[in-house]
């Protein structure tokens, strides 16, 4: 029906099963975990730019840590969090969000940060090397300035 040289047109059944083939399948708490996570991620960007509002930060701060409890599963969590050599990062993250709960917002989203940095510095050299690959933020990366800094950082810091 179709000459050699025109492709046959493709229906939307044989579209989904080629894109099925190349994503990765979630299962559906796993999807919860991610809208959850992001939720999270949304609430306390939200909270930071209202000054610090510490009833944003605290529902960001809860759906963060359940939406990763979704995502990977609650034993893992825990496996991560409570390892011997990441509790000093993880009595930062939970300090803060405590802090934050309790009131002291400013304080407690410093906290936050700082175990946030501990506990994930093991995955910046990745995230980074994934941000060299886009094309406008890997430019960036790459300027003379931020470039060092950023490979000093991606250096210094160890493989958890």
């Amino acid at each position: 029906m179709f000459p050699e040289h025109v492709a046959a047109p493709v229906t939307a059944g044989q579209r989904q099963e080629g894109v099925k083939a190349k994503m990765i399948s979630l299962t559906d708490s796993q999807k919860i975990g991610v809208g959850l996570t992001g939720f999270g991620v949304f609430f306390l960007f939200f909270g930071m730019i209202l000054f610090f509002d510490k009833a944003l930060l605290a529902i960001g701060n809860i759906l963060f840590v359940v939406g990763l409890s979704f995502v990977i599963g609650l034993e893992r969590t825990f496996r991560f969090f409570f390892q011997k050599h990441k509790m000093k990062a993880t009595s930062f993250f939970v300090g803060g969000v405590f802090v934050v709960l309790i009131g002291w917002p400013i304080v407690g989203v410093i906290l936050e940060f700082y175990g946030f940095f501990l506990l994930f510095r093991g995955f910046f050299p990745v995230v980074i090397g994934f941000i060299r690959r886009i094309p406008l933020l890997g430019y960036l990366l790459n300027l003379p300035f931020i470039g060092g800094f950023v490979d000093s950082m991606s250096e210094s810091s160890n493989m958890v």
